[in-house]
């Protein structure tokens, strides 16, 4: 769940071509779609102005949804084609890919800080400024990167160990980890150019990319991993491969159309003073910390829980183990809609702060805090009235079916309380307020979620029912608090976005 992507490209290069011939307004029509989108409505708390929140958030919303969308069909791509190789080559790519992810959530959540950021000093007139952040945010990408890709290279073969897996499947998971982990820079580059973009309110390179990068790499991860056109057959190295290439186009891509598209024209991209400020700089870099890092360790945080609830399933028998995995995709894909809402969210909070407007960031946060519980409705619903048919799409095994609708009908319980954390944490992000949601997080996870899953599944012998009501017992604990704390803070006075040396070039 980490809201992390890895796939977006073809059609993204057609874009940075077709902006050298073009004037500023028709590129910003082919990016946004029409116009730019104006900061925030401003005014009062009226039904026309809830609907027009509505509208702009929408707006921004599509596209990151879609773009969260294309992780699944990644995900399904490298299972897919893994599988038609044996179980061998598929479980090296499933553990490889666990590890790799570690890695990506790190990454992507403190390079988040850079939306949050943006957004504010767009909302607050001060987007010419946005471009010097942009420069110290790229230095900060490649510190992640290095950093990340060498704690994989050497950190993540001892990870496989560690899990128990047999020799011959570790080999192979380990040499997708030492690949893959070349990857970790361009994907950091990739998340800089992402969060200059949507904090401004462009969110449309997103998708394109994504969606792109998706039906890219399937005949790339095809060629290489079955040992097509002349090349040897790789496995699961040629899917690493593969990854690491389709990140790298997408870097190289979004970086050319924030460099050379004249949309991004007016973030002072031409700015004598921007552009003779290539050097790193300890105030900005701190201050993106500062936001980024209580991100990164709320994500993991999060991804920690899943992940030791499959591990700890995973015990409890094929059956068992078949048919939580069902419910985790279920629940998973449905989670990309809210994750995309709750990016827009942050920048239409961000850029309200920015200005100063309370009143705009209530409506802002409170707004999207109540699309993202519709949302969750219906899905929930789905899962609760519906679970038979949902997972008959996955099996037809009755032993694993019957497991799996009770698994997903308890999916169906947290869907309102991870709607609300989600969104509220996207909130918080706008009014980059990063430190206490990250030790709610913790608390909820960690303290209320695993210990109770943990006693329910063996002390009470609940099995992976047990583990599935400690998730919900967390999620409803981290909701109450992080909306709690958003609700808190829109009571207290927002002050504008003030030019600072760490912002300004």
């Amino acid at each position: 769940m980490a809201g992390v992507d890895a796939g977006r490209a073809q059609d993204g290069a057609r874009m940075a071509a077709d902006a050298m011939a073009v004037r500023d307004a028709t590129s910003s029509a082919l990016i946004n779609g029409g116009a730019r989108l104006p900061a925030a409505p401003t005014g009062g708390q009226g039904g026309g102005h809830i609907r027009a929140e509505c509208r702009h958030l929408l707006l921004l919303a599509l596209p990151l949804i879609a773009g969260q969308l294309s992780t699944v069909g990644l995900n399904l791509i490298d299972v897919v084609l893994a599988g038609h190789l044996g179980a061998h080559v598929l479980a090296a790519v499933a553990i490889g890919s666990s590890v790799w992810a570690i890695g990506m959530t790190a990454i992507n959540g403190v390079l988040m800080a850079l939306a949050a950021s943006v957004a504010q000093l767009h909302g607050g007139g001060r987007r010419a400024e946005s471009w010097s952040l942009y420069r110290q945010a790229l230095w900060l990408a490649a510190g992640l990167g290095t950093v990340v890709a060498g704690t994989l290279w050497f950190v993540g073969p001892l990870l496989i160990q560690w899990m128990g897996v047999v020799p011959s499947i570790a080999h192979d998971a380990t040499v997708f980890v030492r690949t893959v982990c070349w990857g970790a820079f361009p994907f950091a580059i990739y998340c800089a150019c992402r969060g200059l973009s949507e904090g401004l309110s462009v969110t449309r390179p997103t998708a394109v990319l994504s969606i792109g990068g998706m039906f890219l790499l399937g005949p790339i991860a095809y060629v290489l991993m079955y040992g097509r056109l002349g090349l040897p057959a790789l496995g699961a190295q040629g899917s690493a491969i593969a990854l690491v290439t389709v990140l790298s186009l997408q870097a190289a891509i979004y970086a050319t159309i924030l460099f050379r598209f004249p949309a991004y024209a007016d973030t002072g991209r031409a700015s004598p003073a921007v552009a003779g400020a290539h050097r790193p700089r300890a105030e900005p870099l701190l201050g993106l910390l500062r936001i980024g890092v209580p991100m990164s360790v709320t994500l993991l945080m999060e991804a920690g829980l899943f992940i030791a609830i499959s591990l700890s399933v995973g015990g409890l028998g094929e059956t068992t183990a078949a048919a939580h995995q069902i419910a985790l995709s279920v629940a998973t894909t449905v989670f990309m809609v809210p994750l995309g809402l709750s990016m827009a969210i942050t920048v239409r909070v961000g850029n309200a702060a920015g200005r100063g407007d309370g009143a705009g960031v209530r409506r802002a946060g409170l707004t999207g805090i109540g699309m993202a519980l519709a949302v969750q409705m219906v899905s929930a619903s789905a899962m609760l009235l519906l679970p038979h048919l949902i997972v008959g799409l996955y099996t037809r095994d009755v032993a694993v079916s019957a497991a799996a609708v009770g698994l997903l009908q308890l999916a169906g319980l947290f869907q309102l309380s991870d709607g609300i954390q989600v969104s509220s944490n996207g909130a918080l992000r706008g009014l980059k307020d990063t430190r206490l949601p990250m030790f709610i997080t913790v608390a909820a996870y960690w303290i209320v979620g695993m210990p109770l899953g943990w006693h329910l599944a063996f002390a009470r012998h609940m099995g992976a029912a047990g583990l599935w009501i400690g998730l919900i017992a967390g999620l409803s604990a981290a909701a109450v608090a992080l909306g709690s704390r958003f609700i808190v803070l829109c009571r207290r006075p927002v002050a504008a976005s003030a030019p600072a040396r760490h912002e300004a070039a």
